[in-house]
């Protein structure tokens, strides 16, 4: 009987010490750079902003619609909140 659950207890032991373990998932630290669109003012990050280059600048955009808007005139779109 004292052989049974000592290999019962060792099988558990080995069988959890080669199980395939799964990568830690990834942690965010430090913080997160935001981007303000110059036609609504809504703060957006580089991954979720739409990315325009006007004269050499990259300008993150919150949608294609204020993309759009800047494009058509770039200079009365601006807001200044």
């Amino acid at each position: 009987m004292l052989y049974i659950l000592l290999g019962c207890a060792l099988y558990l032991i080995l069988r959890g010490l080669l199980r395939p373990r799964k990568p830690p998932a990834p942690s965010r630290t430090g913080e997160v750079q935001t981007f303000r669109d110059p036609v609504c003012g809504v703060y957006v990050t580089a991954e979720d902003s739409i990315v325009g280059n006007f004269e050499g600048e990259r300008i993150h955009f919150c949608s294609t619609e204020c993309l759009e808007k800047y494009r058509a005139d770039p200079e009365n779109t601006s807001t200044k909140r």
